[in-house]
């Protein structure tokens, strides 16, 4: 009989167990809508990705140019500074059902615009770079408008174990989108990979079209149009919201080391292009990872101190990775470095979403895409700035270090954000 005992309560002890290891898939359960959702972001991320890489070769296709290539990039980040502050006014003014469902089908209207422009045979860049910056519009319009339905659709302590398997959705469609993409568009051509990105859009249409009517509340009083000036003033006066994007800028202007991959890849390991990509797969894979493994997260309760200790981690992994010179072991560090950066992700996204009021989490959503779009650009230049004026490993290390310092200072500035706690959130 006590085996027995022993056995049952060792059966019933490993559910739990894995509960404490892997991803909380209870958003996943409970919520048909959230599912929905997800899968539907799911995809169409992945299908992103294929798009994205297929552009980029296209151009070098067309052009030769590095420059060429890297005008991508310049085309897609100021839409999205831009329009991202608008986006996040327009998701608290309008229905986010409405504004979601209409910009992923903005989305699906320039995939196909894509197909069209390959079949026909257009052989200017022009008509490409205006695609990807239209299709930075609509990412600015429906990330603000998605992002502040999660809180509609999920208790507040469902939060963090969903924000976890967005941040999968991300890092999966920034590992295998462009695996695919590159296969694809060596087996059937650009227009196969835009084609299969237009599908892919149709889960996301279709999640979107399965929600109910978001309407975003508004104040007594309040107008009917929402103020992207009125969302910048409510977050100078609330320090815990402020601090989630001082602390990600640290990391991201910093310790963002990505623009020197080439770089290092030569003059620390003796490597080629295919080191690159390792260099460069290496913090998705880590963040991927720390989604897989979130399952601890749902415990903590304590978002800010979480939230200072992963972006410490993060510098600090980024520094140990500048002090490598074995290829695997710098792997490792990044590695590292990208879990720390997903743990920070959760834990800010939470805190955006349960200590917001819903009258203003599209424009908050909206300053966190131009967190998220411009600090690692600006982390680029700083980075290769550095590594031209001393080294590159000055720049890496350097770097690391001076995020744990800035991390640092925070918390001492702001001590009430190392003390938040998620029982009773406070912008």
């Amino acid at each position: 009989m006590t085996e027995s005992l022993t056995e049952s309560t060792g059966e019933a002890d490993e559910p739990a167990l894995r509960s404490r290891i892997f991803a909380d898939l209870t958003p996943l359960r409970t919520s048909p809508d959230y599912r929905r959702l997800w899968f539907g972001n799911t995809v169409s991320w992945v299908g992103q990705g294929m798009t994205a890489l297929a552009v980029s070769l296209q151009v070098y296709d067309l052009t030769g140019s590095a420059f060429s290539v890297g005008l991508i990039g310049f085309c897609s980040l100021v839409p999205l500074v831009v329009f991202g502050l608008y986006g996040g006014a327009i998701a608290d003014t309008v229905d986010r059902r409405k504004l979601g469902l209409a910009s992923a089908f903005g989305s699906f209207v320039l995939s196909v615009g894509l197909v069209v422009i390959t079949v026909a045979g257009v052989e200017r860049v022009g008509p490409l770079y205006a695609v990807v910056a239209l299709q930075a519009v609509c990412f600015a319009l429906n990330s603000p408008a998605r992002s502040s339905m999660i809180a509609r659709l999920l208790p507040a302590e469902q939060l963090p174990a969903a924000n976890a398997l967005n941040s999968m959705t991300s890092t999966t469609g920034t590992l295998v989108g462009p695996m695919l993409g590159g296969l694809i568009v060596g087996w059937w051509g650009y227009r196969a990979a835009y084609g299969i990105d237009a599908v892919t859009f149709t889960a996301s249409l279709y999640a979107m079209w399965r929600l109910p009517s978001m309407l975003p509340d508004r104040v007594e009083g309040a107008g009917k149009r929402a103020s992207v000036m009125d969302g910048l003033r409510f977050l100078g006066t609330r320090p815990n919201l402020r601090m989630t994007f001082f602390t990600d800028m640290c990391a991201m202007v910093l310790a963002s080391p990505r623009a020197l991959f080439p770089v290092v890849a030569v003059v620390w390991y003796g490597g080629d292009a295919k080191t690159t990509g390792l260099l460069v797969a290496a913090p998705a894979m880590g963040a991927l990872l720390g989604g897989v493994f979130s399952g601890w997260l749902g415990k903590i309760r304590r978002h800010g101190l979480a939230v200072l200790l992963a972006v410490a981690g993060w510098g600090t992994a980024i520094a140990v990775f500048g002090l490598t010179r074995q290829l695997w072991l710098g792997l490792i560090f990044l590695a590292l470095a990208g879990a720390a950066d997903t743990t920070s992700m959760v834990f800010r996204n939470t805190m955006l979403q349960a200590a917001v009021p819903d009258e203003m989490r599209g424009r908050l959503q909206g300053v966190f895409i131009v967190v998220v779009a411009g600090g690692p650009r600006l982390g680029d230049f700083l980075a290769g700035s550095v590594a031209d004026l001393v080294s590159p490993g000055v720049a890496v290390t350097g770097g690391g270090i001076a995020c744990v310092v800035a991390v640092a200072v925070l918390a001492l500035r702001w001590p009430r954000f190392a003390r938040y706690d998620a029982r009773d959130p406070e912008a």
